[in-house]
């Protein structure tokens, strides 16, 4: 069990070491827009279907996480709200208008957009109404996984957006045992790696930038409830329903 665990760990230690190197010129390119969004009062916007809306979720009112970003979803996407309902919404063509258009996007916002695949309607959909915008599109997808995938919206995100982060995830996003994959998904984890480097590289270059703290410390230096007065009005998921500090 443990000679197992041990190569597992290996594995997804390399992948992600693999990943942040190969990717960090993209890396600092995101970043840099982040930085630039909340210098000048644009917010970042994220999106995602199906399990890649667990990317989303790293993004928004996370201890740590920046204060500028929106999370852009719809329930049917959500795995949770009807597994097999989900796959068939992001397939759907036109809800990314609904979605992403209905945000209002302005030159000088961002959208990071979390897809595996990146073939389906909804996150190419996303990132070309992005663009027409003119906002900057950030796709944080695996062009191996893409380019075995079928191509269902004509497109794939990593030829429509802006900044391309490849998350290098293999086709199925399964990887034990390594000789048949069948199990292990990687996605997830990939994600969150990434996301957590543009959040180094965006302090480190705008460490003024506001940050969600956690309200489970002894003494916090921050009012997320300041905070949340201060973003509402742009980020209306900050109020809707029984809102608790990050944790």
């Amino acid at each position: 069990m443990s000679d197992v665990v041990a190569r597992l760990t290996g594995l997804v230690t390399a992948h992600l070491s693999r990943v942040l190197t190969d990717a960090a010129p993209d890396l600092r390119a995101a970043a840099d827009a982040v930085a630039r969004a909340g210098r000048e009062g644009h917010l970042v916007h994220a999106t995602g279907a199906g399990h890649s809306l667990a990317g989303v979720v790293e993004t928004f009112y996370r201890a740590g996480g920046l204060v500028h970003v929106r999370p852009l979803w719809h329930a049917d996407l959500l795995p949770l709200n009807g597994a097999l309902r989900s796959t068939t919404a992001e397939r759907t063509r036109g809800l990314a208008e609904e979605v992403v258009g209905g945000a209002g996007l302005v030159p000088g916002d961002v959208l990071v957009v979390f897809s595996s695949s990146g073939v389906n309607h909804f996150p190419v959909e996303a990132a070309e109404i992005a663009r027409r915008a003119g906002a900057t599109a950030v796709a944080v997808t695996s062009r191996t996984a893409s380019a075995q995938a079928p191509a269902r919206a004509g497109r794939r995100l990593h030829e429509v957006a802006d900044v391309v982060i490849d998350t290098q995830v293999p086709p199925g996003d399964v990887t034990w045992p390594p000789e048949e994959p069948r199990t292990a998904p990687l996605s997830s984890i990939v994600n969150a790696a990434v996301w957590d480097a543009v959040l180094v590289l965006v302090h480190e270059q705008s460490p003024e930038l506001p940050l969600w703290q956690s309200a489970n410390i002894a003494a916090p230096t921050v009012s997320n409830a300041d905070l949340a007065d201060r973003f509402a009005g742009r980020v209306p998921e900050l109020t809707r329903g029984t809102a608790e500090p990050p944790g």
